[in-house]
């Protein structure tokens, strides 16, 4: 298993500045992926323990170069939502695809990384609050329910802001196909 040393400075291929700390993975052909900091070749599961344990890191192609973190990321997802107790529902996943080639992908992503940032936060304010107190799912599930309340009012508030603000700014072409 990968060791977990924080302290290397390897150079960030996109910008070829040094970067303190950002571990590169080098990905084969043969989908081995090889740690240029320990010298030894890594499972998707060291990489998942990196991630678990907060090491910044980047995937790269051996031979191009390409950044690959994303795919590789997606693949430990996909693995966890096979291998035991799913995180998303079906419904869930066809509702994220669907943000996919609409106006409101980045929006999207946005949201949902902010929501999740957010629920990181509440999560750590709970543990430092309560030490040595077990939250079971069923606590964090109460826990979280006024939580997503709140999510679901923002939202709402932020859809009433878009109608607003899109009554006072009409964009696109009339709907004769005429333009003005």
């Amino acid at each position: 298993m990968a060791t977990a040393r924080k302290k290397a400075a390897t150079t960030n291929e996109p910008t070829g500045e040094a970067r303190p700390g950002l571990r590169i993975l080098k990905k084969y052909p043969n989908r081995r992926l090889y740690d240029t900091q320990t010298s030894s070749y890594i499972t998707l599961a060291d990489v998942k323990r990196m991630v678990l344990d907060g090491i910044d890191f980047e995937v790269h192609d051996a031979k191009t170069q390409e950044d690959l973190t994303r795919s590789i990321l997606l693949q430990i997802i996909l693995e966890e939502e096979t291998g035991g107790v799913p995180m998303f529902s079906t419904n869930s996943l066809a509702q994220i695809i669907r943000f996919y080639g609409h106006a409101m992908q980045g929006v999207m992503g946005g949201l949902l990384e902010r929501q999740m940032q957010a629920f990181t936060d509440m999560q750590q304010r709970f543990t430092e609050q309560t030490p040595g107190m077990p939250f079971t799912p069923e606590a964090w599930t109460g826990l979280m329910g006024g939580y997503a309340e709140q999510s679901k009012t923002l939202m709402n508030q932020w859809q009433e802001q878009l109608k607003n603000a899109g009554a006072m700014f009409p964009f696109g072409v009339p709907p004769t196909g005429k333009k003005p």
